[in-house]
């Protein structure tokens, strides 16, 4: 039996790094968001441009916290960083936040949409309307939450993240494993997708520039905002691998390589795909589809497009739950070992897995599930990600002034000025992000105001932050 004090092992390679990377990035967002992004933005040209753009902005976050990462190979990713640069403090306030909104809101989001088409075999059946609407958890200036709402899908959900963890809990190599073979499966699926639908779905590529009312002005400022998050959400899931760098072999060289590997062939496919969706669908058919991908596909296979559809999004989103699970519990398991968590999180299990903090993640993760949505779980954790990845380029710049002698051995490409492109463009995106969601909840059009939910969960660890201090110091005390 292995001896769980010893902690974590170096099991993972570079093509299982890669395989975390591609897997935690391609999920849901790919299915669920171009038909939102197209109603948003109107504009083929401009379709394809923002998930090019937030592509490129992804790559420089990775590229530029890739020096963080070499620099540290510890399990723990931006906790670890920030707890060496800024202190206790912040980095308690990150990795709360990355327990209670980052990790699990993402985990549970890209898990509804599994369940959701999961259900398309399942049949599983939820409540009536009436029955969903009569309990509601009402939070003043933030919103209203159903948790009744498509509980069959959310049961389902809870069932996954149940299972997947058990398999990580009981074996981090298994999880790895299941993590590679995921990966090349959806890499493969993808590409049977976008060639099947240019070879077979006779469309016409002036549907690539064609709009008949592209917006223009505010109402095109407006929908490059909220088009942007969408895209930010399914380019999310990069940063998972500084999670496991503790883990990882030859971490100096892999974890640079499995960042930029990963995030480029994630880009491709997003970009293919897009250019698929609108090579068959004109960008105001894409705007009306409830399931893109679906639509897409019926023009190639016809009636049989929905099973192999949602065969597809079940077997992607799989390996993305699972990628997102397996990295993301290191952080909370860093800070049980450091203790500024509950202590038993860093304990490992006597499968050599941060097995109590998996745990924590799928409790919490199920309670998103039961009380969240799609959309407000994605755009909640997308805001709060891009404001830890800025503070996260902000450290790279400190760290140049207070420790130049530092050995870095990967060094951010384009510095400075790509870091300060990448803080002044993350600075912008959250601002006009927090006022498009107040005018948006002011205007009807969602029940909550994401991002402002998300900063208050954040808050919350405030108190317990002086709480954990303080037990902390007793402890000292007494001994």
């Amino acid at each position: 039996m292995n001896n769980p004090s010893k902690g974590l092992t170096k099991q993972i390679g570079l093509w299982s790094a890669i395989s975390v990377v591609v897997g935690s990035i391609i999920g849901a967002g790919v299915f669920m968001k171009p038909a939102v992004m197209a109603e948003q933005l109107g504009s083929p040209v401009w379709l394809i441009l923002v998930w090019i753009i937030a592509g490129l902005f992804s790559l420089f976050g990775a590229l530029i916290l890739s020096e963080l990462g070499t620099m540290w190979p510890e399990t723990g990713g931006l906790y670890t960083y920030f707890r060496k640069t800024f202190g206790d403090f912040f980095s308690f306030l990150y990795g709360w936040s990355a327990f209670a909104v980052i990790n699990t809101a993402a985990v549970a989001a890209i898990a509804w949409v599994c369940a959701r088409y999961a259900n398309y075999f399942l049949h599983v059946n939820g409540f009536s309307a009436d029955v969903e609407q009569s309990i509601i958890w009402h939070i003043p200036l933030i919103g209203d939450l159903y948790p009744l709402q498509d509980f069959g899908v959310k049961i389902i959900a809870i069932f996954i993240v149940t299972g997947l963890t058990i398999l990580n809990y009981r074996s981090v190599k298994g999880g790895a494993s299941f993590q590679l073979i995921s990966t090349v499966t959806k890499v493969v699926v993808f590409a049977a997708l976008i060639a099947g639908i240019f070879i077979l779905g006779n469309g016409d590529t002036a549907n690539f520039i064609h709009a008949e009312s592209p917006p223009h002005g505010t109402d095109l400022l407006n929908g490059l905002v909220v088009a942007m998050t969408g895209a930010f959400f399914a380019y999310d899931g990069w940063i998972n691998i500084s999670f496991i760098a503790g883990e990882i072999r030859q971490p100096q060289r892999n974890i640079p390589r499995s960042l930029f590997a990963g995030v480029v062939i994630c880009i491709a496919i997003y970009v293919l795909i897009n250019l698929a969706y609108l090579y068959v669908l004109p960008v105001e058919k894409m705007a009306g589809s409830a399931l893109i991908a679906s639509d897409a596909m019926s023009i190639v296979m016809g009636a049989t497009s929905g099973t192999v559809i949602a065969a597809m999004i079940v077997i992607c989103t799989l390996g993305a739950v699972n990628g997102n699970l397996m990295a993301t519990s290191r952080v909370t398991y860093a800070m049980g070992k450091d203790q500024l968590f509950f202590r038993a999180a860093g304990k490992t299990s006597r499968f050599r897995s941060p097995g109590i903090a998996l745990v924590f993640h799928a409790v919490w993760t199920c309670l998103f599930i039961l009380t969240g949505t799609f959309d407000m779980l994605a755009d909640m954790f997308v805001f709060i990600t891009w404001l830890a990845y800025l503070l996260g380029a902000v450290a790279v710049l400190m760290l140049r002034r207070k420790m130049p002698k530092l050995e870095r051995p990967y060094k951010t490409w384009g510095y400075p000025w790509v870091p300060v492109l990448f803080i002044c463009f993350s600075f912008f995106y959250l601002l006009f992000t927090i006022i498009t969601d107040i005018n948006n909840y002011v205007k009807g059009g969602q029940p909550v105001i994401n991002s402002l939910f998300g900063l208050l969960i954040t808050l919350l660890g405030v108190p317990l932050y002086f709480w954990i201090r303080r037990r902390n110091t007793t402890a000292k005390t007494s001994e």
